[in-house]
């Protein structure tokens, strides 16, 4: 379906990230992708602390190149009042706030929401924190690794009987910036169609974690039972497991009726594809283990690509684990722009991540490279009124750079 492109999705819309690191810049990442004018205030100097993260190429971070697309840097002193006064006019003139302090750093700063949408009413603030903006634990630090073992999620990750281990990337951090973006979109919709006023959005490292933990709760509520970690598969499903083969893993996901049946009848086990027993999950999940067993049996000693060519012809869902060379090599995210070329401003071309999601009539692109520090500063702080002369004056003040 062939849709005539309109303008940005977002186009229009004006942001103000004050967050550093992952979970309010991924936010920001995900409205600048889709048009969002992301103006990002930094501290002279250092910036924000991710432009110092992991890879470094020629000073920067490889992952900055990525989460601060789109937008414009400014670097300004927030703990300077004539800084604030800057921010408090800046922000006197967008619509989106975001921001991922500990509570109570914008309060110290005369930045409140009562105070700010008091000159702009219809102002949607996004707080992101370890643990949101109430309750007792509101004042400790948090990261996102804290968010994922308090929310559920690190005490599932790993083997039975061993040390829970994490994920591998800042999954807490990306689920808390998925769900305030959602929250943002909630209130723009609610502000234009409903006209309704601007109004916090409260999001929690741990609550973003614990909302994607699917049954862990009522499960424990009904029945008194605490899920336990259970290595690569996905305990009460079955079978849907990682299976070791000749020259690496495959996972295989066969838990639909009718693909447990046409995944044994590949592996010449009818006996028990067509066993009435195993005719539905909870069957199966009585005898896993011999499910398990005979999967594992029947891979072992085939290569991988042999297994995913049978279990594509038998329309069995299964993949192999992929590393960063398998999926900038792989055609299918490819042809779907999931692999983007992208000039740095520095001269470099790499690869990175494409946009999701994709949206047919309006989709994100890539407008700008990720700045470099304060590269947007004389830019902004010219749309606010202020003169060239103005402007001297307060880098002079190191109050900018």
């Amino acid at each position: 379906m062939n849709l005539p492109l309109s303008p940005d999705a977002l186009q229009g819309l004006r942001v103000v990230e004050m967050g550093q690191l992952i979970a309010g810049p991924f936010a920001g990442k995900t409205l600048g992708d889709f048009g969002a004018d992301v103006i990002k205030i930094e501290a002279p100097g250092a910036g924000d602390p991710l432009r110092n993260w992991r890879k470094i190429l020629d000073g920067t971070s490889v992952w900055w190149q990525v989460q601060s697309r789109n937008k414009r840097s400014i670097a300004l002193d927030l703990r300077s009042p004539e800084g604030q006064d800057i921010a408090k006019r800046l922000i006197g003139q967008t619509d989106v706030l975001i921001e991922n302090f500990r509570p109570g750093t914008l309060e110290g700063w005369g930045m409140d929401y009562a105070s700010l949408s008091r000159d702009n009413p219809g102002l949607i603030m996004l707080r992101i924190s370890g643990y949101g903006q109430t309750g007792p634990y509101r004042d400790q630090p948090g990261f996102g690794v804290i968010g994922e073992a308090m929310g559920g999620l690190r005490h599932l990750t790993g083997e039975p009987d061993r040390v829970p281990v994490r994920c591998g990337i800042s999954i807490g951090d990306t689920l808390a910036a998925l769900h305030g973006t959602i929250g943002v979109l909630t209130a723009l919709y609610h502000r234009k169609v409903n006209g309704g006023h601007g109004q916090v959005i409260d999001v929690a490292l741990t609550e973003a974690v614990l909302n994607v933990m699917e049954s862990l709760i009522p499960e424990y509520s009904a029945f008194g039972e605490v899920r336990e970690p259970a290595g690569s598969a996905l305990p009460g499903i079955a079978p849907s497991n990682a299976y070791k083969c000749r020259d690496g893993v495959v996972l295989i996901a066969g838990n639909g009726d009718n693909i447990f049946k046409r995944l044994m009848a590949t592996m010449g086990r009818n006996d028990l594809g067509l066993d009435p027993d195993l005719a539905d999950n909870a069957g199966r999940v009585k005898r896993v283990e011999e499910i398990d067993a005979a999967i594992g049996q029947w891979t072992l000693g085939q290569t991988v690509d042999r297994v995913l060519e049978q279990l594509t012809e038998a329309k069995v869902p299964a993949g192999r684990v992929y590393t960063a060379r398998d999926i900038v090599n792989d055609p299918h995210f490819r042809a779907r722009d999931m692999i983007l070329r992208q000039t740095t401003r520095d001269g470099h071309d790499m690869d990175v991540p494409g946009i999701v999601p994709k949206l047919m009539g309006t989709p994100g692109r890539v407008r700008s490279s990720a700045p470099r520090l304060g590269d947007d500063t004389d830019a902004v702080l010219a749309e606010l009124g202020l003169s060239p002369e103005q402007i001297e004056q307060l880098r002079q003040q190191q109050v900018i750079a």
